[in-house]
């Protein structure tokens, strides 16, 4: 996992500048992909969350109050982060054979809260509906990138 003199910490590796590429920056961290799967843990648990908060909201004809929003800033951020991870495993050289459905998939659901902020904000009752089915689609996007990652993972 990180080479002799090299600082670990809780999956990231950080290698000792050894070209004039990096020198201390962002090339000389490694991520454990291990980090990914964590994170994309934690996006199918936000996701849900968010999914079912706004989807009671929507079902009971009301606007989003302020702990759903809430809930759905947090899934926002951890799908930031994921997305994030993602690019860089890619940097770093993993998960070139990984079908680009699974880079896809995993984009529909930032594209989801995008839309979700430009037509349906949660702030009315038809608002809510709308900004459910762009979640459901988000939502279900997620999984399929999650279990089609993890296969070619696995693979």
């Amino acid at each position: 996992m990180g080479q002799p003199g090299a600082g670990h910490t809780a999956g990231v590796t950080i290698l000792p500048a050894d070209n004039h590429l990096g020198d201390g920056r962002i090339d000389n961290f490694i991520v454990d992909s291990s980090v990914h799967l964590t994170t994309g843990i934690l996006v199918l648990v936000t996701m849900t969350a968010a999914t079912l908060l706004v989807g009671r909201h929507a079902v009971r004809g009301e606007a989003l109050n302020r702990s759903s929003l809430l809930v759905m800033v947090v899934a926002q951020i951890v799908l930031i982060a994921q997305i994030l991870l993602g690019i860089k495993l890619l940097d770093q050289g993993q998960g070139i054979v990984q079908l680009y459905i699974h880079y896809v998939g995993g984009l529909i659901p930032m594209g989801a809260f995008l839309l979700g902020g430009w037509v349906a904000r949660g702030d009315s009752p038809r608002s809510s509906r709308i900004l459910f089915g762009l979640l459901v689609i988000g939502y279900v996007s997620a999984l399929m990138a999650f279990f089609i990652g993890r296969s070619f993972a696995n693979a």
